[in-house]
């Protein structure tokens, strides 16, 4: 893989933060508000934005706005027209048009082909420049966090859907990185978190002085994205960006005020490396011998149940807070039937990616979060979910289910796999474009 992340120093750091904290103060901060229809089950699409109460009356009159908001006006019609199955196989077509996706994996695959089509011809993301390296424009590349700053990477270098034109824009994309302000700034020994408060604080008031954009719709056109356990408390700082802007988030979490009518989930993925290479591939089900299988350390509220049941204690399902010796974790998980996947800490576990790639079934144990592409994926067929009180009868609920419903189970898990997988460059339908679409159908009704 090719170096996509850029290193930072002290240096850097220090200028970043000398350069960022002399600039422009604005007044104060406008009221929030938050308006967007999306559901698992079918896509409801708001007939008109609400204008009259939404934008900054200073910019009501842009002839370029309303073009945006008539192009996404035809959008949601055509997306309705599709959820409905009419003339599924022949619009939105160009001569490199992709195929109709299919089977139980999508909750409307005809309105998903349909929408994703009309993201690649229409959607334009304008990216502020403003910002330095490297709390701006940068995020990190290997382990927990990683595809925080791979997103930021392939934003910055696409040429598809990135505009340098913010007037042909339909999303603007505030690019701080949550992560490096934690890993540079935050003082360990004082726990003072006012750092994300001055540099967030101080960003959003400074793009709102230097554009029109923000105020026109009090930042509902926005997003930012982080993957680190902080974010949602962090952009309370900005109540609009709270309330309003688009937070894409690992850390989906309604019990801290996630809200998936506006806010996109995405997926945790732990590159230990840093390499995107040779991260998929299982075993035939004849070579899968264990039944269940996790290995984690102990934290949250979940785990501690998991371990008092599961712990050692049974063959078929395997639980270990520490590898043995000799036991390779990726090469458990692919003999593996079910990996289990728990919360720790926060709501998002990197093991649901892991075992979609050791085309391993998840079994999903969490409370109050949002899974990743859920307003498209049908999680419930190619996933186990498991209710904390359901924990002791883990195994008797695993075996209960029927080999024939395992393998088509299995069979969907390899078919979505191409929507986690990490490409350099991106492809079509791979995890940055689906990230993408999240944030398409949320801005669609703005």
């Amino acid at each position: 893989m090719r170096q996509v992340c850029r290193t930072y120093s002290t240096a850097l750091t220090s200028l970043a933060l000398v350069s960022f904290l002399s600039l422009t103060k604005v007044s104060n901060l406008w009221p929030w508000r938050a308006s967007i229809r999306v559901s698992n089950d079918e896509v409801t699409w708001l007939d008109t934005p609400n204008s009259t109460t939404v934008r900054d009356e200073r910019y009501d009159d842009s002839e370029k706005l309303k073009k945006h908001e008539s192009t996404l006006a035809m959008a949601r019609a055509l997306i309705r027209e599709a959820t409905l199955g009419h003339n599924c196989n022949s619009s939105a077509r160009d001569e490199n048009d992709l195929d109709v996706p299919h089977g139980d994996i999508y909750w409307n695959p005809c309105a998903f082909r349909r929408s994703y089509l009309l993201m690649e011809k229409l959607f334009k993301i304008f990216v502020y420049q403003d910002g330095e390296p490297p709390l701006f424009h940068n995020g990190p590349c290997k382990y927990l966090f990683s595809m925080e700053g791979l997103f930021f990477t392939f934003m910055e270098t696409n040429t598809q859907f990135r505009t340098y034109d913010p007037d042909e824009a339909q999303v603007y994309f505030l690019p701080f990185s949550i992560t490096i302000i934690r890993t540079l700034l935050y003082d360990q020994i004082n726990k003072d978190k006012g750092c994300f408060k001055h540099i967030i604080v101080d960003y959003i008031r400074t793009i709102s002085h230097k554009y029109p954009f923000w105020n026109r719709n009090h930042g509902a056109d926005h997003f930012m994205l982080s993957c680190h356990n902080w974010a949602p408390w962090v952009t309370w700082y900005v109540p609009e960006l709270f309330h309003n802007s688009i937070r894409v988030l690992c850390n989906a979490n309604t019990s801290e005020r996630f809200n998936p009518k506006k806010d996109a989930s995405f997926p945790e993925i732990n590159l230990k490396k840093g390499e995107i290479k040779g991260l998929t591939g299982g075993l035939p089900l004849a070579n899968r011998t264990i039944l269940a299988f996790f290995a984690g350390q102990l934290h949250g509220k979940i785990r501690p149940i998991l371990f008092e049941h599961w712990k050692q204690k049974d063959r078929d399902v395997q639980v270990y807070d520490k590898l043995p010796e000799g036991l390779d974790y990726d090469e458990m998980m692919k003999k593996s039937k079910f990996c289990i996947c728990p919360s720790g800490h926060e709501v998002a576990s990197p093991r649901v990616v892991e075992a979609i790639y050791a085309e391993c079934i998840p079994v999903l144990i969490s409370q109050n979060y949002i899974i990743p592409f859920s307003d498209v994926l049908k999680w419930d067929s190619f996933s186990i979910q498991v209710s904390i009180n359901e924990l002791p009868n883990l195994k008797k609920i695993l075996l209960e289910i029927p080999q024939h419903r395992y393998l088509k189970m299995q069979e969907r898990v390899k078919q979505v796999q191409h929507h986690f997988v990490i490409n350099d460059p991106p492809k079509r339908l791979d995890v940055f474009h689906m990230i993408l679409h999240s944030i398409w159908l949320r801005r669609l009704n703005v």
